[in-house]
């Protein structure tokens, strides 16, 4: 496990902390990097009854089993991944108390738990046109009869890969994309924003 101390985020070079402002008013697009957000990669049985009880106690909400869905509750989530597989997140300051809750609570289980957290970054944009901005890139059907809040998919952005979460109905979305892609996408997300008069804001989440 990493030490979250000597983290920094993929974006630096960009120096995004000397442009964040309050949103235009005229602004119709925000654009947010999230900072240091613990990622934990679980992979297990979902039919084992015992041990889907032992994860909601730990987590404090049951896994989602439905493909391409979420659950969660205050600042933790869980993303359906695969069958067999979800992404928990959780403020930095948890991970490595969760981590070890998950791996002691199911160590009598076959199972996988691994730390991601420095694999992606994840990017919150957000706005009325919002949804307008991921369309320029992405091919999944974003309209709200088809992907809503709560839902999550693994999918393409401008032709790179990412995990995108839909958290709100205004709409707002959880991008999340490996560390060597995040500088090119955070840039072709403002360029993609820019008619939007897009806002760089400070972290919110």
């Amino acid at each position: 496990m990493s030490d979250p101390s000597l983290r920094q985020t993929p974006l630096a070079t960009l120096h995004l902390g000397d442009r964040k402002t309050s949103p235009a008013h005229d602004a119709t697009v925000r654009l947010a990097e999230k900072i240091f957000i613990a990622k934990i990669n679980l992979r297990a049985d979902p039919s084992n009854r015992k041990l889907m009880r032992v994860f909601e106690k730990v987590l404090g909400f049951a896994l989602p089993l439905e493909s391409n869905t979420t659950n969660g509750k205050a600042v933790r989530s869980a993303l359906w991944l695969g069958p067999d597989e979800w992404l928990i997140t959780a403020p930095s300051s948890q991970e490595q108390a969760l981590f070890k809750a998950l791996s002691e609570a199911a160590e009598a289980h076959h199972l996988a738990i691994t730390d991601v957290s420095d694999a992606r970054t994840v990017f919150l944009l957000s706005g009325p046109n919002a949804r307008d901005v991921l369309e320029k890139g992405c091919g999944l059907d974003l309209h709200p009869r088809a992907f809503q809040t709560g839902c999550c998919a693994q999918t393409r952005l401008a032709r790179t890969g990412v995990l995108l979460h839909q958290t709100s109905d205004e709409p707002a979305y959880d991008i999340h994309v490996s560390w060597s892609f995040a500088a090119y996408l955070w840039i072709w997300l403002e360029d993609a924003a820019a008619e939007f008069n897009v806002t760089i804001v400070a972290d919110d989440g």
